[in-house]
């Protein structure tokens, strides 16, 4: 049938089964009647004319067969679309598609309709011609439906007008070889240069109606020019002459993105040119980079301002959540405290990389700078990747994290040795390290390395062959201290010690603040330089893509001439040209410029029409609604013929009832999301402490866990003053996770593994203070494994992979879970033999000055193999639900110990340390 497409035509081959279907319904027999047991009522039956069918009515099959057609019908995913008829194809086709600036907006949705186009010329072995309107060299030559098609998938739009008589010239000797049976323009509608040739070629090579898809462009909107008078900056827009009357949105923004003005331009009815001001400071106004129609990502909806000075922008990312109490603890805090006076800084937007990292690449920064963090969820870091080889510049400075981190990361300069090397203190033989001289090709040479400054902890790097080129600075014994290398038009640089003064004195130092400031100017720094004639030009710097956006790729583009007029073309595309300490913009639009309607010629047909898919009608819900309104038709039949109704007027108010809740749920079926947990839910868990297990999705795993953490709030209950409330099992993929100070992970190999979002859920929860309680529950099979590693095991390693963990340690005799609430020794669960792992403290005797750690000092990880919950679960009289192993029940009520201790540990976090000092304290009041 014209006008309709199938998403999934596929499922269309389930008609082929309405016969069996048929079969299967025929001979189902009716329900049987239920009658008295008399024998002269049988005996007056025996008389009746009529007899039971032995055979469904044919009615009824019918209803059924045509509900079992709609179903499929449904799922093949049916849609009306009034444009298809343009794929129709008769013979060669000639397309020309416009990928000029106003085509950007929906450029997808253009090739898409080109590619269909192809694909139907392909189905009849016709050639095809493909012609691009804002390309450098313009081809038109026939070729195959598959070579168009990789032509095609590699088009992009440029940030230039369409050149149609470049355009006209290679049709018109293309069509010397071959003429087209039929011509299709995919046009962007705003007037270009040569629209009267390609409508001659077109007509000379006998093509007798052309079809224009797209001209009605919403999006051909231009800022047009900017006036920056005494108190006001007046901002000119221009549009396509339309009878319908417009507002768009303008925004005047920084460098950086962010919005700093805004206006609005009113187009009456019929009016191509309109205006609207922003009223700011002087000093506001210099700040403005770029003007944007809000909502369109299109090279006319961006205007250029020059400015001779512009502050770098430098994203912030630290590895631990920061801490208001102690700022001076903070990584950041020194960094923010020597970038801010020549910088704008922009903190990461929460703890999950995921999102932080794209969110911060997003606002267009200069430079990145990383403090201690470690392993990266791959999108992450693919995401950094990119944008380094774009030009960026990341900055990463050492820590624990960084230090138990993989020594093959991608984005460090060298490949590190595993762990951190110590200076000083009882268990090193070497000395705290001063700075040496600067090498010639550091950013740093001229500066004189200051004696105070002092490194007692680094992460080394592996000593290669071309070390000592990526090296930016090093200390006296030879190791680097900072090393830089480039990847694509970006750089990566580290600092192989902490951010803070934990590791060394500099970020206390001036020349902590003289090195980033340089690194911060090497980032897009660019020089004008001279012609051969002794003119002054300007080389590329940012050049404005056809989305508005600005980038680093230079292409061919060539440098101008400084203070020239400058028409934009292939070898001066609209951008900046100059460098970081001045540049002058090319635009796209000169301020008098205007934008115009394509004018076809009045003797030869066009047809305009819509992109397909524009005004297409999905029939699927209505397809689902019929069958389940024919359902309930078909079970009510079946009730009535079952003598389920006896009344009349029972019966049609059942009818109006069914109807109804039919009507309404297949009209709507999104009003199942209203069962989803919400804020209620949420609100719930905050009235009570509540112990949280992950859901596996494992039924008997999930059980054990949640029997287990409600026999452990029963022991809390009546051992402590704490009253927790039931137990939560939490989907760590949807649900809020702050609420709960600790969530217990019963890992299971049989379990399906967590996806790379969910991960980053628990990652986030972890640097913002929360803890997670990993049990493989695997210490009884590790122990017949013979060294081997049980699956639990391994998939505990394959989780822990993707998460960005700081170093681990068996609690120590002096850690503060051994005297959180009970004085214990051991951990047990349900076995006894797996330590406890936590994470790893500073060594105390070697660095006694060490600041508090973040969060309390409270570990975000815990690892067992003693299978605690097993050990806690009790049935709902109390009784416990699985044995020990050995069968000890002392060693239960160590199980409960431990657990009261961790959650003591989880709610008070380390005060409890601060009684190590009791004994001094006494001896020195003379008690």
């Amino acid at each position: 049938m014209p006008g309709i497409a199938f998403a999934a035509p596929l499922v269309l081959a389930a008609l082929i089964a309405l016969p069996a279907i048929w079969w299967l319904l025929r001979i189902t027999p009716p329900q049987p009647s239920r009658e008295a047991f008399p024998p002269f009522r049988l005996l007056l039956l025996l008389k009746r004319q009529e007899e039971t069918p032995a055979t469904t009515p044919w009615w009824l099959l019918a209803l059924r067969m045509l509900i079992a057609g709609l179903l499929v019908l449904a799922l093949a995913g049916p849609v009306y679309d009034p444009n298809a008829r343009l794929s129709a194809n008769d013979g060669s086709l000639a397309v020309i598609v416009d990928n000029s600036w106003a085509s950007a907006a929906d450029f997808d949705k253009r090739r898409a309709t080109a590619e269909n186009l192809i694909r139907r010329a392909g189905e009849s072995d016709a050639p095809v011609s493909l012609t691009f309107t804002a390309d450098r060299n313009p081809d038109a030559t026939f070729k195959r439906a598959d070579e168009a098609l990789s032509v095609l998938a590699a088009a992009k739009p440029a940030p230039l007008p369409a050149d149609r008589a470049a355009a006209a010239a290679a049709l018109t000797a293309s069509f010397q070889q071959e003429k087209p049976e039929r011509a299709v323009m995919i046009a962007d509608g705003v007037r270009g240069v040569g629209d009267a040739a390609l409508f001659t070629a077109l007509r000379d090579a006998g093509v007798t109606r052309l079809d224009v898809i797209g001209a009605d462009n919403a999006a051909a909107i231009a800022v047009t020019g900017a006036d920056n008078a005494a108190d006001r900056l007046t901002v000119t827009a221009a549009r396509l002459q339309t009878a319908t009357p417009q507002t768009v949105a303008i925004s005047a923004r920084d460098i950086q993105g962010r919005v700093l003005g805004a206006t609005t331009i009113a187009f009456d009815a019929g009016q191509a040119k309109a205006s609207g001001e922003i009223t700011a400071p002087f000093e506001l106004r210099n700040e403005f980079a770029r003007l944007t129609v809000d909502g369109l990502d299109t090279a006319g909806a961006v205007r250029l301002l020059d400015d001779s000075f512009k502050r770098r922008s430098v994203g912030l990312i630290s590895g631990e959540a920061g801490d208001r109490s102690q700022p001076l603890l903070s990584p950041l805090y020194y960094i923010n405290r020597a970038l801010s006076p020549f910088a704008n800084l922009s903190e990461a937007n929460g703890s999950d990389l995921v999102s932080a990292i794209p969110a911060m690449i997003k606002a267009r920064p200069s430079v990145i700078v990383m403090a201690d963090i470690g392993r990266m969820p791959a999108s992450a870091e693919k995401a950094l990747t990119d944008w380094i080889r774009d030009g960026g510049s990341l900055v990463r400075f050492a820590g624990p994290r960084l230090a138990a981190a993989p020594a093959d990361d991608p984005l460090i300069p060298t490949r590190l040795r595993e762990g951190e090397r110590a200076l000083g203190g009882s268990m090193s033989w070497a000395e705290p390290q001063t700075l040496d001289n600067y090498p010639e090709n550091s950013p740093f040479a001229g500066l004189t390395p200051p004696d105070q400054v002092l490194v007692k902890r680094q992460v080394l790097a592996e000593p290669t062959p071309e070390l000592a080129g990526l090296t930016w600075a090093s200390l006296k014994d030879g190791t680097p201290l900072v090393t830089a290398r480039r990847i694509g038009a970006g750089r990566i640089v580290l600092f192989h010690v902490s951010a803070e003064s934990s590791w060394s004195n500099l970020p206390l130092s001036g020349e902590f603040v003289e090195m980033l400031r340089r690194i911060v100017q090497l980032s897009h720094s660019s020089n004008a330089a001279r012609s051969e004639d002794g003119k002054a030009v300007l080389p590329p710097y940012r050049l404005l893509t056809a989305a508005g956006a600005l980038t680093t790729e230079k292409g061919l583009a060539k440098p101008i001439e400084a203070g020239a007029a400058v028409t934009p073309s292939f070898d001066s595309p609209p951008g900046l040209y100059g460098g970081e300490d001045g540049f002058e913009a090319v635009n796209l639009f000169a301020s008098d410029a205007a934008l115009a309607p394509i004018a076809y010629p009045q003797d030869f047909p066009v047809t305009e029409s819509g992109f397909a898919g524009d005004d297409a009608f999905d029939l699927k819900p209505w397809l689902f609604a019929a069958a389940a309104i024919l359902a309930l038709a078909d079970t009510l039949a079946m009730l009535i013929l079952g003598g389920a109704f006896a009344r009349r007027a029972a019966t049609a108010a059942m009818f109006a009832l069914a109807l109804t809740g039919g009507l309404a749920g297949g009209v709507d079926p999104a009003r199942a999301e209203d069962a989803r947990p919400g804020d209620d839910v949420l609100m719930s868990r905050l009235d009570k402490t509540h112990l949280a297990y992950v859901i596996t999705g494992e039924a008997e795993v999930d059980r054990i866990s949640e029997r287990g953490l409600a026999g452990l709030s029963d022991f809390l209950y009546y051992r402590t003053t704490l009253e927790p409330g039931d137990p939560v099992g939490v989907d760590i993929a949807k649900d809020e996770l702050s609420v709960f100070p600790i969530l217990y992970w019963p890992v299971d190999a049989s379990a399906a593994m967590p996806s790379e979002n969910a991960i980053s859920r628990i990652d986030a929860y972890m640097r913002s203070g929360g803890t997670v309680l990993f049990d493989t529950r695997d210490q009884a099979s590790s122990i017949t494994a013979m060294g081997g590693v049980s699956a639990n095991t391994e998939r505990l390693r394959a989780i822990l992979a993707r998460i960005d963990i700081p170093p681990l340690e068996p609690v120590p005799q002096d850690h503060v879970l051994t005297k959180a609430f009970y004085l214990l020794k051991s951990y047990p669960g349900r076995y006894s033999g797996s330590p406890l792992w936590v994470e790893a403290e500073p060594d105390a005797k070697s660095d006694p000055n060490r600041p508090a750690r973040q969060g309390d000092g409270v570990t975000p990880i815990m690892i067992t193999g003693n299978d605690f919950a097993g050990a806690w679960a009790v049935d709902n009289l109390g009784a416990p639900l699985l044995p020990l192993v050995p069968p000890d029940e002392n060693q239960r009520e160590m199980a409960y110990r431990t657990g009261v201790n961790i959650m003591m540990y989880m709610l008070t976090g380390n005060y409890k340390a601060d009684q190590v000092h009791v004994p001094a304290l006494l001896e020195r009041l003379g008690q």
